[in-house]
């Protein structure tokens, strides 16, 4: 694929436009291309921005002058009970004012927020069911963590804590790297059965507004904490297991 057509195709991948196919295609091109790779990220960082920045509003010249004019008008001679009648009232104008445009910037950043959040949960589906129709869901196929854990090494910002429980009937089957939003996730894959388990692993904590648990076409995602790590687990077993799973990634390996 040329850095050309890629660069048509740049605003589709980033909105989830594609199909499984192109996105597949897209993301073998990305892996190699710094061009691409930059440009990925300056739309992220201006999606970013732009959700991040509070709405304000300005009182409007009318009110302004309406206040001025009711002030002056309280200083040429009306009594000092008129004058501090209008300037209550100036006053009053001025807290509805402000507790408005307060409550509106409040309530745009909590969209902005949900915003973020949803996006998040869109990728971590988009991602797992990539990977369910690739050839491998894995570009590291190995159940030794001990193989698993140094292959990340270099290729993400940082190397994942990676554990097997095999013993306990959910074996590491290897790994792999994914985009979310604009970021190279490292992604540890298990398996339960007929599940296939991915594990998304971030070094910062997830948004505020990235729900704990969610679920989408019969699959499901749950988010937490795990030492210095945050975790996604996007996987299509049965309540009772993803909670058995998730209560080994808490404890001990």
């Amino acid at each position: 694929m040329s850095c050309e057509l890629t660069h048509s195709q740049l605003p589709l991948y980033f909105d989830g436009e594609l199909d499984h196919a192109a996105s597949l295609d897209f993301e073998r091109h990305l892996d190699t291309c710094q061009a691409c790779q930059q440009a990925l990220g300056e739309l992220e960082a201006l999606r970013t921005r732009l959700r991040g920045t509070a709405v304000r509003f300005d009182a409007p010249d009318t009110l302004r002058q309406k206040i001025h004019g009711d002030l002056a008008l309280a200083r040429r001679g009306h009594s000092g009970r008129r004058a501090r009648s209008w300037m209550a009232l100036a006053a009053s104008w001025l807290i509805v004012l402000l507790i408005g445009g307060g409550m509106s910037s409040l309530w745009y950043r909590h969209q902005a927020q949900v915003q973020v959040g949803d996006q998040l949960v869109r990728d971590l589906f988009a991602s797992h069911w990539r990977a369910l129709a690739a050839t491998s869901p894995v570009d590291v196929v190995s159940t030794d963590r001990h193989t698993v854990k140094p292959w990340f090494e270099g290729k993400t910002s940082e190397s994942p804590i990676v554990n097997d429980f095999a013993a306990r009937g959910f074996p590491l089957i290897g790994g792999r790297i994914d985009y979310v939003g604009s970021e190279r996730v490292p992604t540890l894959v298990y398996r339960h059965g007929q599940h296939l388990i991915d594990v998304f692993v971030f070094a910062q904590p997830l948004p505020h507004a990235a729900p704990h648990a969610t679920h989408a076409r019969g699959y499901a995602i749950r988010t937490a904490r795990m030492d210095d790590e945050y975790v996604a687990v996007v996987t299509d077993m049965d309540e009772a297991e993803l909670d058995t799973f998730m209560r080994l990634l808490a404890g001990p390996p």
